[in-house]
């Protein structure tokens, strides 16, 4: 039993250095700075110059333009010198570790998106890789958010922002800041299409529903309309989705037969879709 108690306060203690040690460390330069004021008023002609001359001293960069004259500022300065570089050292460790822990969590989808006027896609595939393509080209400042559930986000692009989580729990989605988006494409997922779609195709639609559903909710509790497009592989789904919100539907294979069967009897229609698509014509 004390060992348990042992271990709980030494744990404890970690986890307190970890958050006192930056508010330390700006202590800690602040009343040197102000020792040293104290010491030699006339070296220092006001308190920050003294505080730039224990930054500089700290860093061991040492320009010379200030060092003090007297033997308790001398013996203060060495003091500084055993007690404070390593302390400096440390704190500029602690803030590269910062800095990629931040860029960690960016990266595995464990950061909430702040921004607004942003284009959440859901459910990654060569079907999202071609939309966030698509998406760039037609707007150069256009954030895209994708959810998944993907260890890590599957691009690097500088407006690209990846939450991982499920798309049906309404956290992943406020995570997302889905109250504040422009709009949301839900793709059909694409584990359950590989595996169960031949099985039963209502799972794969079914996956899509709940998330429609999700979005409803927030939409609803929220006071707020979004624009919401879903892919939907069965068109004879699309009844389902009558009791929630989904402005647009993409029925995959019918959509695709129609334009395949049509171009034998109107050549070159799929060229006049694929212009009707694109952003790269007018």
């Amino acid at each position: 039993m004390m060992r348990i108690k042992v271990k709980k306060i030494i744990y404890y203690l970690i986890k307190l250095r970890g958050k006192i040690f930056i508010p330390f460390a700006i202590l800690y330069i602040l009343v040197a700075a102000y020792i040293a004021f104290s010491i030699e008023p006339q070296t220092f002609e006001s308190y920050l110059t003294s505080v730039y001359w224990v930054l500089t001293t700290l860093a061991t960069v040492g320009f010379g333009d200030y060092a003090p004259v007297t033997d308790l500022g001398k013996a203060f300065t060495i003091g500084l010198y055993i007690t404070g570089i390593g302390l400096v050292s440390l704190f500029i460790g602690k803030i590269i570790k910062s800095v990629y822990l931040i860029e960690k969590r960016k990266v595995g989808g464990k950061m909430k998106y702040t921004g607004k006027n942003h284009i959440i896609l859901i459910g990654w595939s060569e079907k999202s890789k071609s939309a966030i393509q698509e998406i760039f080209k037609s707007d150069e400042t256009i954030d895209i958010v994708i959810i998944d559930n993907l260890e890590k986000s599957p691009m690097m692009e500088e407006r690209l922002f990846y939450v991982r989580g499920d798309a049906t729990d309404e956290e992943t989605l406020l995570r997302a800041n889905l109250p504040k988006a422009k709009g949301v494409i839900i793709f059909a997922d694409q584990i359950t299409q590989d595996n169960y779609a031949t099985k039963d195709p209502l799972l794969v639609d079914g996956k899509t529903l709940l998330v429609a559903t999700a979005i409803t909710s927030i939409e609803e509790k929220t006071n707020t309309a979004i624009h919401v497009t879903a892919e939907v592989i069965n068109q004879k789904h699309i009844r389902l989705f009558e009791r929630v919100k989904v402005d647009e539907f993409i029925p995959t294979q019918e959509m695709i037969s129609h334009a395949a069967v049509r171009s034998l009897f109107s050549h070159g229609v799929t060229h006049m879709y694929s212009e009707l698509m694109s952003s790269k014509y007018e």
